[in-house]
């Protein structure tokens, strides 16, 4: 039974989930996280972390990982990245035979223009997913841990949006950061 719920959870994230694996972040916690309760946020936060840092999309990383930790088994693993790769490989298919011949036809260019905002919300939403207690800290119980981590974030935030310094560098200085100062 937990395998038809896996498939259908999955298999609704990947059809939603426009914008890419960042943008499912915050549809993979809704519903694995509060609506299902496979996982706890801080195991959720621990998966989105591991699936930043194993080669591959995000989006099928985390199902990967939220399907064996469901489950328990590599079965799940399987099923979830099945279901949430499916839709995408079906919609590929449909839309290639006629993308071509109509990308130019103005009903096609609106439906883009009206997808671009929707993907902002998306990663937004991801973001402010990522924002919680269990990563950041918490400014009533740990003070220290809580500033450290702000200003860890905004230092990544600007080095990389003003500074133009590379992201993975990025990574590696704010992990050193978070070593010597935790």
């Amino acid at each position: 039974m937990i395998y038809l719920q896996l498939f259908y959870t999955f298999f609704k994230i990947g059809l939603f989930g426009f914008g890419g694996g960042y943008a499912m972040l915050s549809l993979i916690q809704g519903e694995v996280v509060t609506l299902h309760g496979w996982l706890s946020a801080q195991e959720f936060t621990d998966i989105v972390a591991i699936s930043q840092m194993t080669p591959g999309p995000i989006g099928i990383n985390s199902a990967t990982y939220v399907g064996f930790a469901a489950t328990g088994s590599v079965w799940g693993s399987v099923v979830a990245t099945f279901a949430v790769t499916l839709p995408s490989f079906i919609l590929m298919l449909t839309i290639s035979k006629f993308f071509l011949k109509y990308q130019k036809h103005p009903v096609v260019e609106s439906i883009f223009m009206g997808l671009r905002p929707a993907i902002v919300g998306l990663l937004a939403a991801a973001a402010l997913v990522l924002m919680n207690k269990d990563n950041f800290g918490s400014p009533t119980e740990d003070v220290y841990s809580f500033i450290i981590s702000i200003c860890l974030f905004l230092a990544a935030f600007i080095g990389t949006r003003h500074f133009k310094i590379n992201p993975i560098l990025m990574i590696v200085v704010c992990g050193l950061a978070g070593f010597v100062l935790y």
